[in-house]
């Protein structure tokens, strides 16, 4: 995984178990790779895992089963979703909007855009 300067290593580790649950690569009560297994597999310090794990603890988005390892929270998808449309809504559309503004680019134009996506 390649990790960008903005944002500290296990942040963007919780981001991509969040991205994955978004995807549904692991579904509501599906077992997770377990730290030292995430930890490997990302090329990061063991430490820094349990960092990211224990913050999407604290968020209810993963729990752990004593012995069995870390699992996704029934809800997770859901409150993922809502926490990054509400981020986007908050951050990125009003800059979006300004960039908009600043290219005299119409609302038309994106919504055309869109639909010609491949």
């Amino acid at each position: 995984m390649n990790f960008s300067n903005n944002k500290a290593i296990y942040e963007q580790m919780a981001d991509r178990l969040c991205d994955e649950v978004i995807a549904e690569t692991y579904k509501a009560d599906d077992r997770i790779p377990s730290v030292r297994e995430y930890s490997v597999m990302l090329e990061v310090n063991t430490n820094t895992a349990v960092k990211a794990y224990e913050l999407l603890a604290r968020e209810k988005i993963i729990y752990n089963k004593r012995g069995l390892g870390y699992f996704v929270s029934p809800n997770a998808r859901k409150q993922i979703l809502a926490q990054r449309k509400k981020g986007f809504m908050n951050d990125m559309l009003p800059e979006l909007f300004r960039q908009m503004t600043l290219l005299e680019i119409d609302i038309k134009e994106v919504v055309e855009e869109w639909e010609n996506r491949s």
